[in-house]
């Protein structure tokens, strides 16, 4: 049986998928997918230690030795390895399954031991390309789960590193849930900030020289604001689902903080529709500027034409060559002495007085 996969142009996210007809909670890799590596960093109010690298049995150890235990794991090709961490911590095989399956819906689904989290961090500046990243939380331990090397949680680790830490050290593991979701939302801001300022630059280019690349960067600028929107509103609708649950191992007091971070999505998002909005203007701006410069050369081409026009009619009537010997009516100026500059003179004055004229009537 073939995998069912779907593919979406212009950047987007390739979604991938279970084999069709597959039982519920079956684990196939992406091909494309790097292996899985772990590493744990453990805490408690006394203290904390970091380890770079570790396997299933450190796992186990280090989860029966310590309070909390946040283990994050970096690549999603190795299944067997995610389906034994999903042992170790009674994980959800539907929620395994999402994790697995990248291009998931931003969501929050609770299981009796634990919540799953779907949501996505910009992991490349230039190319705005977007990870998934799932995040597993219960008492005493969060799992996070992500596709590439490099993440937005290097402020919670400092965090936890730092003389202040004591708060993420001595609270449940919930609250660093929340950290880590906060640092997620957080990394969306400078991006966010710099396509704005990208938006500014691009008006005043446009108001100041109009240029025809300028509407190729507008609709990469609005392709990365549907992304932006793309994942923001989900996520809050994600975020909202924490705060209306009622699970034992998420408290009222990380609920508190959980709703400043869904402050921020809101904000983030109003922020984003705004933008919107604004390129949207731009566009429809740099169309009409467009449509305006093709008039005015439409405008100079016609006055021309027009100006022209009584000139190719007398050149044309004295170009047909009536012999003046036939008939005094066949054209006498033909043997005029001075001819050829009056019939050059004439045309002149008749082309300067239209000239004047369209420039009377601010044709010109």
């Amino acid at each position: 049986m073939t995998e069912k996969s779907s593919v979406r142009r212009h950047g987007r996210r390739r979604v991938k998928r279970s084999p069709v007809g597959a039982s519920p909670g079956t684990l196939i890799a992406d091909p494309s997918a790097i292996q899985s590596t772990l590493s744990a960093t453990v805490m408690s109010p006394q203290g904390y230690k970091v380890y770079p690298s570790v396997n299933l049995e450190d796992i186990r150890r280090l989860k029966a030795e310590w309070p909390a235990i946040w283990v994050d794991c970096v690549g999603l090709g190795d299944v067997s390895l995610i389906a034994e961490l999903g042992k170790i911590f009674d994980l959800h095989a539907l929620a395994l399954e999402d994790t697995v399956n990248t291009g998931q819906r931003p969501k929050s689904d609770f299981y009796d031991e634990h919540a799953f989290v779907v949501l996505y961090a910009i992991d490349d500046d230039q190319t705005h390309r977007y990870e998934q990243i799932g995040v597993f939380f219960g008492e005493g331990f969060v799992i996070t789960f992500g596709e590439r090397p490099g993440d937005p949680f290097d402020p919670v680790r400092k965090r936890i590193e730092a003389n202040g830490g004591n708060r993420l050290r001595a609270r449940k593991a919930d609250y660093l849930a929340y950290a880590l979701i906060d640092a997620v939302v957080d990394s969306y801001f400078p991006h966010v900030e710099a396509t704005g300022a990208a938006i500014d630059q691009i008006e005043d280019d446009m108001v100041a020289c109009w240029e025809r690349g300028q509407l190729a960067d507008l609709h990469r600028i609005r392709h990365n604001l549907i992304a932006f929107k793309r994942w923001l509103w989900p996520l809050r609708d994600a975020i909202s689902g924490l705060l209306r649950s009622d699970a034992p191992f998420l408290t009222a007091e990380t609920k508190i903080y959980l709703r400043d971070t869904l402050d921020h999505v809101a904000s983030a998002i109003e922020i984003v529709e705004t933008y919107r909005e604004t390129v949207t203007g731009l566009i429809e701006m740099h169309m009409s500027m467009a449509q305006a410069k093709t008039n005015e050369v439409i405008n100079l081409l016609t006055i021309v034409s027009a100006i022209f026009i009584p000139l190719t009619f007398l050149a044309g009537v004295w170009g047909m060559n009536f012999d003046p010997q036939v008939s005094p009516w066949n054209m006498p100026e033909l043997q005029w002495y001075y001819g050829y500059p009056a019939a050059l003179a004439s045309m002149a004055v008749i082309g300067v007085l239209l000239f004047l004229y369209f420039r009377w009537r601010r044709w010109l």
